[in-house]
């Protein structure tokens, strides 16, 4: 699901015509980026992105004195139905996204455990200050939040919270994590040509007959 593709679809269907710079100040207020992945400067891209499938539609351009012309979009009825198809997957469809730090800790076994302990001890402290960041962000916004923006702030700052705990308890588990490591349990095994899998003969077996 690209969130892009949500956003400016969304806002088009909710606002009419806009142009390109609207849009991104749309995102601007709303504060997208804090909350999302939707990064404000690929708005332009995406707009074309969405001309070229037939998804918006050029209705004008504008010109205000010196200012750059600008290209004035709207949603097509294509655009509609893809937009009721992306909304309703997003709300119905579990996100699976898988942390690529999680590979990387079960591939960690080379680094030293007080590199890892430093690593670990960075996110942690990087994370504390997100969420800090996150609480004054709800605090300070409040009033201007209807109840749905209020919620989607806390679901952010629950997920930063759920994150924080699992690293902390992941720092607890460092030592463990490093003697396993250095013991060789778990993670890929050196190559043995004679070790098959359960469903397969070892060369020296002989076949019996059925």
């Amino acid at each position: 699901m690209s969130s892009i593709r949500l956003f400016i679809l969304g806002t088009l269907a909710a606002t009419g015509p806009l142009h390109g710079h609207q849009i991104r100040q749309q995102a601007q207020f709303d504060r997208t980026e804090t909350w999302t992945d939707v990064q404000v400067g690929s708005v332009y891209g995406a707009l074309k992105r969405l001309a070229n499938e037939g998804l918006v539609r050029e209705v004008r351009t504008e010109k205000v004195g010196n200012r750059p012309e600008r290209t004035v979009y709207e949603i097509t009825p294509d655009g509609r139905r893809s937009l009721a198809a992306i909304h309703y997957s997003a709300l119905r469809d579990l996100d699976r996204h898988f942390d690529p730090f999680d590979l990387a800790l079960a591939q960690a076994r080379a680094i030293p455990a007080e590199h890892l302990e430093q690593i670990v001890a960075n996110r942690i402290g990087a994370l504390q200050v997100q969420l800090a960041a996150q609480r004054h962000t709800a605090e300070a916004d409040d009033r201007y939040l209807n109840e749905a923006e209020r919620m989607v702030l806390q679901h952010l700052i629950a997920r930063t919270e759920a994150e924080l705990r699992w690293h902390s308890d992941l720092a607890a588990r460092l030592p463990k994590i490093a003697a396993d490591f250095a013991n060789g349990v778990g993670g890929p095994q050196p190559s043995d040509p004679g070790l098959k899998r359960p469903d397969q003969k070892r060369p020296d077996q002989k076949r019996t007959a059925p």
